[in-house]
């Protein structure tokens, strides 16, 4: 299930945002707005979500977040963006990159969930 994040998320969105892939939540980050869409099986999934919210297509890249470590991932298709300078998979702008996790750390970041909560 993708969600859009505006603010904290809870246990239960991050649960929800767990569902097709388990492990890790593909995400789509506004670094403009400060928000997200996280969830499903594709990054361009949840750009879309945004896309739908009136975010800017310039200011939204992919990344991915697992609960379990709290950590960021910075790869995806849809950051491929050779006339923003990003000719790559993963974001290569350190400033980029930071802007990205304060965004996903401030909404999804101190939420653990259990093993036995996320397989239910």
């Amino acid at each position: 299930m993708i969600l859009l994040i505006r603010q904290k998320a809870t246990e239960n969105e991050i649960v929800q945002m767990l569902e097709n892939l388990r492990l890790f939540i593909k995400l789509a980050v506004d670094v403009q707005e400060g928000i997200l869409a996280g969830g499903g099986s594709m990054h361009a999934d949840c750009e879309s979500v945004l896309l739908q919210a009136g975010c800017l297509q310039d200011n939204i890249w992919g990344a991915d977040w697992n609960p379990f470590t709290q950590a960021v991932s910075y790869e995806s298709l849809i950051n491929i963006r050779p006339r923003l300078g990003n000719r790559s998979m993963e974001v290569q702008d350190p400033n980029l990159r930071t802007k990205i996790e304060q965004v996903t750390v401030f909404l999804l970041g101190g939420i653990y969930v259990e093993k036995r909560r996320r397989n239910s």
